[in-house]
């Protein structure tokens, strides 16, 4: 029995926006093109040589009912939040918050030697854990495992699982995938993705044939369809790209800025609860 190869099912070009205090980046996931890739909300690519662009960065800010994955290149991002949490993510680290029933935090990107870069993905929460308690979860570079192969390819794992090696981040409702992955002139890859899981691949560097497409050039998020394996082969100058795979809820969704629920009524609460102060979240315990 053939096991299909799951084909190109969009491909979207990033678009230029200014978020938070004034930073600029590009965005794939949430967009007039493309809103909702369930269980997937949001996903940005930030980064430039130019500190104006970033240094006014994410100042304290809520999230209700989702989950956030952040993931750097360069540079460094400082975080604190209303769970105590104050942390330095650096180039290789991988930060995943479960905003759950509610958080405040804040990003502040900051260079070293002169660079900053990663990326932000937004991931849904189911209804029965949109009030839940939030969780934050560190990945330090050094802690998220590397698989070198011979013909060089190399993957970071950061959630999911490749050549039966686990990624750090776990117990996550939309059991993902989230791999950063190289690979040189040439090479090919097959990845095992669970049939009916979301998946999605974003190409930063270089370019690469999927599922025997003609060659795509990055930047470019590719949206796969539904099948069993991710076939890409990449080009002349090699290419490196993250994919990134989910469980998809099958839930309405109402979002305001940084809330996501179900309903409209559970957006006007959060921002009741913001109103008077009983946002972050309290133990019921």
């Amino acid at each position: 029995m053939a096991y299909p190869i799951r084909q190109i099912q969009q491909t979207i070009t990033p678009l230029p926006v200014i978020e938070g205090a004034g930073v600029h980046l590009i965005r794939s996931i949430a967009t007039q093109t493309l809103d909702y890739l369930d269980p997937f909300l949001l996903f940005d690519h930030f980064g430039s040589d130019n500190p104006e662009d970033y240094l006014a960065g994410f100042p304290m800010h809520p999230h209700r009912g989702i989950e956030t994955v952040t993931y750097m290149l360069a540079g460094a991002v400082n975080h604190r939040d209303s769970l105590n949490n104050v942390g330095t993510i650096a180039a290789g680290d991988a930060q995943w918050m479960t905003a759950g029933g509610g958080i405040m935090h804040e990003e502040m990107p900051r260079p070293v030697n002169g660079k900053m870069e990663g990326f932000q993905l937004w991931v849904n929460l189911p209804a029965r854990l949109k009030m839940t308690r939030p969780r934050y979860q560190e990945v330090k570079a050094d802690q998220i495992p590397i698989v070198q192969r011979p013909d060089g390819t190399q993957i970071r794992i950061i959630a999911g699982e490749v050549d039966g090696i686990r990624g750090p981040v776990k117990e996550i409702a939309a059991d993902p995938t989230y791999l950063d992955i190289t690979l040189p002139a040439g090479a090919e890859l097959q990845h095992l993705v669970p049939k009916g899981h979301t998946a999605f691949g974003y190409l930063f560097e270089g370019q690469a044939a999927i599922a025997d497409s003609t060659y795509i050039s990055s930047p470019k998020l590719v949206v796969f369809a539904d099948g069993d394996w991710i076939q890409v082969k990449a080009g002349s100058q090699g290419v490196r790209f993250l994919l990134s795979s989910g469980l998809p809820l099958g839930e309405p969704i109402a979002r305001y800025g940084p809330f996501v629920m179900n309903t409209r009524d559970e957006i006007l609460q959060a921002l009741e609860d913001l109103r008077k102060g009983t946002f972050v979240y309290r133990s019921q315990d």
